[in-house]
């Protein structure tokens, strides 16, 4: 997922998407146990598209709070 994807994204889709991917991570760690997985880069990519997600999140809700305490 790009950082430009996330920009066109609204808060809720982008609160599903996180609950998406951390699911798919649980799925990941799952499969680790009981099977083998072919593409072991699943993990850092899936890791890293969550991190993206909510730093987009934390950045909409500081600019959020700071245009409430500007007015």
């Amino acid at each position: 997922m790009k950082k430009a994807e996330t920009h066109k994204m609204n808060n809720e889709e982008l609160e599903v998407e996180v609950a998406r991917l951390r699911r798919h991570l649980y799925d990941l760690r799952c499969q680790q146990v009981t099977e083998r997985i072919e593409d072991t880069t699943q993990f850092g990519k899936t890791k890293k598209d969550v991190a993206r997600l909510l730093t987009e999140l934390r950045m909409r809700r500081s600019g959020a709070e700071k245009e409430k305490a500007q007015a």
